[in-house]
């Protein structure tokens, strides 16, 4: 039995996985982190990580960059791997994050879908396919999402670009700018409002035809999923840094 703890458990992803846990009756769950706590959870709540009553094997991390960061020294010095699915950090969190993944097996993934995985894979040989084409990124996502452009958009582009020997660079606000489109830049456009999950659009210009790439979430119960399925792969694992690709190769 794998002993499970949830950082951001009251959040809406949070509560996604403890749904999505009935269909994996081999992993326990022993309770969760978050700054929010609730008396009438079924389930033990801490704000802090020295006041977890039980270890557990593995985190699945849904919270904040901040909640992320002041984590991880605790799960290095306990030595329990972690599933990071929060979004929005910056370089030098990302950097604390790989100083982590030396000590502990760390799985960090913008998006945990498999078909997000399977479209990265695509947009790799597609661009290579099409090196002249003008590329643009449209994110589209609920009102409360904090990041813009969405992780999985800097990840999609990040999978064309290392795919083309890093000849991109991304372009993130145009409001200023008074010059024509130059041949190497990805555009990111960002829409933010009502309750969508999530959709993302990667189009490809050419003078006369635009080929689209296009994935919708309708639920979140993907991403709970996916989340569960990385801590089952990430138990027992060396420490190194992991993603979907390890996951699903």
């Amino acid at each position: 039995m794998i002993k499970l703890l949830i950082n951001g458990i009251n959040g809406k992803m949070g509560q996604e996985v403890i749904k999505s846990l009935k269909n994996y009756p081999d992993i326990c769950l022993v309770g969760g982190l978050d700054k929010v706590t609730s008396s009438n959870s079924t389930y033990p709540t801490f704000q802090d990580f020295n006041f977890v009553s039980e270890m557990p094997d593995i985190v699945i991390d849904f919270s904040v960059p901040e909640a992320t960061i002041s984590l991880l020294p605790n799960l290095v010095c306990k030595s329990i791997p972690i599933v990071i699915a929060t979004t929005g950090f910056n370089k030098d969190e990302q950097n604390q994050i790989l100083d982590a993944s030396l000590k502990i097996p760390v799985f960090q993934s913008a998006n945990m879908s498999y078909q997000i995985a399977l479209m990265g894979n695509i947009l790799s040989q597609v661009s290579k396919e099409l090196p002249n084409s003008e590329i643009e990124i449209v994110d589209v996502h609920h009102n409360r999402k904090l990041d813009s452009p969405s992780g999985t958009a800097l990840m999609l582009a990040e999978k064309i670009n290392s795919a083309n020997n890093n000849k991109f660079y991304y372009e993130f606000n145009r409001l200023n700018k008074k010059e024509k489109r130059k041949p190497n830049e990805i555009g990111f456009s960002s829409i933010r409002g009502g309750n969508i999950v999530g959709e993302h659009q990667v189009l490809f210009f050419d003078d006369n035809e635009v080929l689209e790439i296009k994935h919708t979430s309708y639920s979140r119960s993907i991403f709970a999923d996916g989340a569960i399925k990385a801590a089952k792969f990430l138990v027992g694992k060396k420490a190194g840094i992991y993603d979907m690709g390890d996951l699903f190769s």
